[in-house]
């Protein structure tokens, strides 16, 4: 590498010819000055640092971070703000669910020492009212977990309560309280009455009701279907199964329209009226039995008005 020099001092233009050699001690020069300033800087900064970390210095970056903790405390206040808000509403809600729970639990017949829903958690009064001053993070969680806690109380009773009802209104409908044809009043009661062939007085184990042949025969309750034939006595006879032991009777049907292990639902047509068997005329011949006991049909019946 040639180096030119021009100058007014020097009479004509004197070259230099740089070598590698000559551009690796120059570059080694350079390096050897950089690292000895960079240890300078180094020793001086450790050596000063005290007087380099003025008051004004720190008063900055103090000033930021506090900015900065001010910011996110800001964003939390809030956030817990608007949280506790949101639990106002949910124990606002409880509220009204206790209501509802008690109406429910009055109506069904419960005493009430049992399903206590009137008894408002113990926490002073359960309307949603923000506290005069911010709350922390503490009393945020503690009154969560009091929430979580009647929350739950509150969906053990409900769950309870509602068991009970679904018994109660599957007891209702397995009961024989359907009136099983199209009728206002017994041609015949239950009990003892003078026996229309042998006119001696005899046991009348149902009720019967007076109907044109082929008028529809429901299930009084539903059940499953126990027996569907001909009997020499009643007829055309079916018995549902209602469980618990009770079983209903219809006989002296023209036609029976279900079978024996079939499942019918209260008010389904499974016969119609006729005459079959012993009887004097088109009727229905009703019967209710408990363990195979009569039982008089009046007590389950809800006759039309």
């Amino acid at each position: 590498m040639n180096v030119i020099l021009i100058s007014n001092n020097l009479a004509k233009a004197k070259t230099l010819t740089l070598t590698s050699t000559h551009l690796v001690l120059v570059a080694g020069l350079f390096f050897l000055v950089v690292i000895l300033l960079a240890m300078g800087l180094n020793y001086l900064s450790l050596r000063y640092a005290d007087k380099i970390d003025s008051p004004s210095l720190r008063s900055l970056v103090l000033s930021v971070q506090q900015e900065e903790h001010q910011k996110t405390q800001s964003y939390l206040r809030d956030s817990l703000n608007a949280m506790a808000v949101k639990m106002g509403q949910m124990q606002a809600q409880l509220l009204r669910l206790d209501s509802v729970g008690a109406r429910l639990a009055e109506l069904s017949g419960i005493k009430p020492q049992e399903f206590l829903f009137n008894q408002t958690p113990g926490q002073g009064g359960m309307m949603a009212a923000l506290p005069s001053q911010d709350m922390s993070f503490l009393e945020f969680n503690n009154k969560i977990e009091e929430l979580s806690r009647v929350l739950e109380d509150r969906s053990d009773k409900l769950g309870a309560l509602d068991s009970l009802l679904m018994q109660d209104r599957l007891k209702k409908k397995m009961l024989p309280s359907v009136m099983p044809v199209d009728a206002k009043w017994y041609s015949s009661g239950f009990g003892v009455r003078i026996d229309p062939f042998s006119g001696r007085s005899a046991f009348h184990e149902g009720v019967d009701f007076t109907a044109a042949t082929g008028t529809p025969i429901v299930a009084a309750a539903g059940g499953v279907v126990v027996y569907s034939d001909y009997h020499p006595e009643y007829g055309n006879m079916i018995d549902v199964d209602h469980g618990n032991d009770l079983v209903s009777r219809y006989a002296h049907a023209s036609k029976r329209l279900v079978k024996p292990g079939q499942v019918v639902v209260r008010g389904q047509k499974i016969a119609e009226v006729g005459s079959t068997g012993r009887s004097t005329g088109p009727h229905l011949h009703f019967e209710v039995r408990h363990r195979g006991l009569p039982q008089n049909p009046s007590r389950f019946l809800k006759m039309p008005g």
